[in-house]
């Protein structure tokens, strides 16, 4: 795999994550429109890295509440 592909694989859709959360898209929708979830916008379309993910999640589940800053 090339760097290419491998940055590619880091970045999800809202589908992708909301198969990684195993939750409803809509769902990822509500939480974007809370600013309750890390994303950045391409064109209309949402994207979300894994990195950031993962750190929001870990955040939820320790209790401490996780602010999406990156969202715009």
């Amino acid at each position: 795999m090339d760097r290419f592909d491998e940055l590619k694989s880091k970045v999800l859709t809202v589908q992708d994550v909301s198969n990684y959360l195993r939750v409803h898209p809509s769902t990822i929708y509500r939480m974007l429109k809370k600013n309750q979830l890390p994303a950045f916008r391409v064109g209309s379309d949402w994207r979300f890295t894994v990195e950031a993910i993962d750190k929001w999640r870990a955040s939820v589940e320790s209790g401490v509440p996780g602010v999406a800053s990156d969202n715009g």
